[in-house]
């Protein structure tokens, strides 16, 4: 691994690939890789959040990102010579070279960069690791869900496993998130080869019903997300809700008090709409206000309690990023 610095026009994000911190505009592939062909590979999403008093990027929960990248890796038979350690350490260093005075998105990538074509062996093939930061904002482009029931099915376990986010089982949450907006809806909700709820295209779902918090269970085909996993700490330890991880019916947000949807992009967001039907009053409810408001917390770092869940990252002097007007982490309006 080269901690070598790179010639690279002011201004220009870095990227860590092949080893090494290179230009953004140099980290390219060949139209010959087999990640490309066949989405071969797998990712992560992973928020830095801009702390202005404290004048860092608090990256959330790096480990436990990386983790699970690396059991990815596993089924994939992706070899790549980083320790979870290893990668935290060439994170930090990319945020804090690129300089990133705002909320960022993080995107590591293993995949086969292999350039060949018609070889289906996974065994065959080998692997690189890429790395880049982008600033972000809004995900979801609104602070209240509209949703619809999408048509298409979550991928089934046998076929591809949701527990892991591999590149090519992706297409499957592009095609619904692309019908519910082409439809006009913010987001779809996908259901599983049974016909329970599973999860939103890139987000995991609650409902609240009389008082207690209810979430699928991994074995109906959902991502662990790690926004799921902090939600359901700080719903149990904070609000002292019970959780119930069961299968749940389509007819049953209908009648929740409460929906929302959880993410590293999508942080926690309220549905208050679903198939043009409203979910209790239409607004936010009370849970999914309070826990919004302690997400946002302690994802930016002011939260000394689990400030271990944050990895700062200084900005450099003179570092690529320019600062830009995107939103930060004043909670949303929601309403009561």
């Amino acid at each position: 691994m080269s901690t070598g610095e790179s010639s690279q026009q002011a201004g220009e994000l870095s990227a860590f690939f092949k080893g090494d911190y290179v230009p953004l505009s140099q980290a390219r592939v060949s139209v010959m890789t087999h990640a490309l062909h066949y989405g071969t590979g797998v990712f992560e999403g992973i928020r830095g959040n801009w702390n202005e008093e404290q004048g860092v990027v608090n990256i959330f929960r790096l480990r436990e990102h990386y983790d699970r990248l690396l059991r990815g890796t596993r089924l994939l038979m992706l070899d790549i010579p980083y320790s979870v350690e290893d990668l935290c350490r060439i994170t930090v260093e990319l945020v804090e070279r690129n300089g990133h005075r705002q909320d960022i998105y993080i995107r590591p990538l293993v995949y086969k960069s292999a350039e060949l074509v018609a070889n289906l062996k996974l065994q065959d093939l080998e692997s690189d690791f890429t790395l880049i930061t982008v600033p972000f904002g809004n995900y979801l482009g609104t602070d209240l869900l509209r949703c619809c029931t999408s048509s298409w099915r979550r991928v089934d376990d046998p076929m591809i496993p949701a527990r892991l986010k591999i590149c090519g089982i992706y297409v499957n949450s592009i095609l619904a998130k692309t019908e519910a907006t082409l439809a006009g809806f913010d987001e779809a909700i996908i259901l599983n080869h049974d016909g329970h709820v599973c999860e939103g295209s890139g987000e995991n779902i609650f409902m609240v019903m009389d008082g207690r918090l209810i979430t699928s269970p991994l074995e109906d085909n959902v991502l662990p997300g790690i926004t799921r996993d902090t939600v359901i700490q700080l719903a149990q330890s904070e609000l002292g809700l019970d959780l119930d991880e069961r299968s749940i019916d389509r007819s049953e947000l209908y009648l929740a008090d409460e929906v929302f949807l959880t993410g590293t992009a999508a942080h926690l967001t309220p549905v208050v709409q679903l198939d043009n039907r409203d979910i209790a009053d239409g607004k936010a409810g009370p849970v999914s206000s309070k826990l919004q408001k302690m997400y946002f917390d302690i994802v930016v770092g002011n939260n000394a309690k689990y400030r271990h869940w944050c990895t700062p990252a200084a900005p450099r002097t003179g570092g690529a990023a320019l600062e830009e007007n995107l939103p930060q982490h004043a909670t949303p309006d929601i309403g009561a």
